[in-house]
């Protein structure tokens, strides 16, 4: 799956993570973020419209070639000085306490080991920083559970490790981050795929 993992996934990702409804969504993600920021997944740059001007550093990790070139097409636009300093979320390049935030959409549930990436991003976050996130995972209804448990096999399979069943809220309060503010509900779309968590957490 070499061929689909690097040329044909991540355009699909562009494609359905895309559009209006999702940039809404983003906006609402990215609200307050300041400085120094490391966002892991930056895919093809999907949140550089709509991150706000206080940002004034952004260190994209990415491991796909292909994102990252299609992500020069709006980085060209911002203004904004944008490094592109690594490829695994798990093993970030920077050091200690350099950031002001992190940012994670869509990413969460696809990275393999995720509780070491979010030791990671409170790593380089210096304390009193803040993680902002988007993300999609377990549903609160038990039937969407069970259809999410069914299909989470293909799904990662076709999605490139992508997890429907992580609980991100979880997963950043067992990781020592401290939840802020925390927003879900359903997204448009089938429910599998859409119980949507939006919000922030901070470092002790």
């Amino acid at each position: 799956m070499g061929f689909y993992r690097e040329h044909v996934l991540p355009r699909l990702v562009d494609l359905t993570c895309g559009g209006p409804e999702m940039e809404r969504w983003r906006r609402r993600a990215v609200e307050g973020l300041e400085g120094s920021v490391v966002e892991i997944g930056f895919g093809s740059g999907a949140n550089l419209p709509v991150l706000p001007r206080e940002v004034t550093t952004l260190h994209a990790v990415e491991p796909s070639e292909v994102a990252r070139a299609r992500a020069r097409r709006r980085e060209r636009p911002t203004g904004l000085e944008v490094r592109h300093v690594g490829v695994d979320g798990e093993s970030l390049p920077l050091e200690d306490h350099t950031c002001d935030a992190a940012l994670t959409t869509f990413t969460l549930c696809t990275i393999p080991d995720v509780e070491r990436a979010l030791a990671e991003l409170r790593r380089v976050v210096r304390p009193g920083g803040r993680i902002h996130f988007l993300e999609h995972g377990l549903a609160p209804d038990e039937d969407v559970r069970r259809w999410q448990r069914r299909l989470e096999p293909v799904q990662r399979r076709v999605a490139g490790g992508c997890h429907l069943t992580r609980d991100t809220p979880a997963l950043l309060t067992d990781a020592g981050f401290e939840l802020e503010r925390v927003e879900a509900r359903y997204a448009k779309g089938p429910k599998p795929w859409t119980w949507f968590t939006v919000g922030t957490a901070r470092t002790p």
